[in-house]
């Protein structure tokens, strides 16, 4: 069985061979190229080659292009520094004032320099293994995008005191996150991830109001395009997740925050879980031993239609060991839980 197909055996509920492993890397994988964070994300190829270098030596079972929160902000014409190892720094917000959401208009993703970028490196990536892995293309959600063009603070007191703006507004970003999704299923993306971290900081009456709907239209065109999505709310989702299984998702993402026996019984058994052992107390900071415990548990929780990975990204630190521990690859501490056979 193919990584890919081991993927899809599990979205489908049909038998497979092992629980498929898909962690998120991103500056992570840079420096295991002995590259900068910046250089990942600014550039399609040393990222390809990052995530490339990661899926082979760890086993993974899905190769992604998640980068960073920036891309579609920089086309709408937010500027930015960008710090050899840290995410971009906004110079300033786009959103201001109600009148600047004119300012959100169509994007040309052949002319919006980043968004070109992850489109180029999902195409060298499926290129090379895309036959016998699942390549996850990465979209921001419409909650997040907001957020990044408006800030956070404001986001949250817009969503209590005028929520007329990011309606108007969530119109044209879910529109340019549907092109944006499109052309990287085009350029070989079997699944598009959805991040919208934000969605994690507001209570389930008003995601339900507000972003469900949004999210529900995203996900039912990237379905109409031929992927598969996972939708990603970092974060605790406790309060949302009974909503966000209403989203279409074929895999819902569950951070460390929230045990994975109540996310089930909140989704219900046709959705697939990922996650979710605590990234930070437990991957960077623990030994093998622990994360090979911690992965256990997820895994003897999660059931048939799971996934395993850490709640949230590979935090950069991390020691080697700590992932192989975990990964169906040398060093592997859970092998009988993975039904190894290498």
């Amino acid at each position: 069985m193919t990584a890919k197909e081991r993927i899809y055996a599990i979205l489908k509920g049909d038998s497979f061979d092992r629980p498929a492993v898909t962690p998120i890397f991103m500056a992570w994988s840079a420096g295991y190229i002995g590259r900068s964070y910046r250089d990942y994300y600014l550039n399609a190829d040393v990222l390809a080659e990052a995530q490339l270098a990661v899926t082979r030596a760890f086993n993974l079972d899905q190769i992604s292009v998640i980068s960073d929160p920036w891309r579609e902000a920089s086309a709408y014409g937010m500027e930015f520094e960008y710090p050899e190892d840290g995410v971009g720094k906004p110079k300033d917000l786009l959103i201001k004032t109600p009148d600047d959401i004119s300012l959100l208009k169509p994007l040309d993703i052949e002319t919006a320099e980043r968004m070109k970028q992850r489109v180029e490196s999902v195409a060298r990536i499926a290129a090379e293994v895309g036959q016998t892995h699942s390549v996850l293309g990465w979209i921001e959600g419409p909650l997040a995008e907001y957020a990044d063009l408006r800030g956070l603070e404001n986001t949250l007191m817009d969503l209590m005191d005028k929520p007329e703006m990011f309606i108007e507004a969530g119109k044209i970003i879910v529109q340019n996150a549907i092109s944006f999704a499109d052309a990287q299923i085009k350029a070989g993306a079997d699944m598009i991830g959805i991040g919208d971290a934000a969605a994690s900081l507001i209570g389930p009456d008003m995601y339900a109001e507000h972003v469900l709907g949004l999210h529900q239209k995203l996900i039912a065109a990237i379905h109409q395009a031929g992927a598969a999505v996972k939708l990603h709310i970092c974060g605790n989702i406790k309060n949302n997740i009974q909503y966000m299984a209403k989203s279409g998702a074929d895999i819902i993402d569950v951070d460390w925050m929230v045990p994975l026996d109540e996310a089930r019984e909140l989704v219900g058994p046709e959705i697939t879980l990922c996650g979710n052992f605590d990234p930070t107390a437990v991957l960077l900071q623990g030994n093998p031993q622990a994360v090979a415990e911690a992965a256990k548990q997820c895994i003897q929780a999660g059931g048939d239609k799971f996934i395993l990975m850490p709640g949230c990204e590979v935090p950069p630190a991390t020691p080697e060991q700590n992932i192989r521990a975990f990964c169906p690859c040398d060093g592997c501490l859970i092998r009988e839980e993975l039904k190894c056979l290498n």
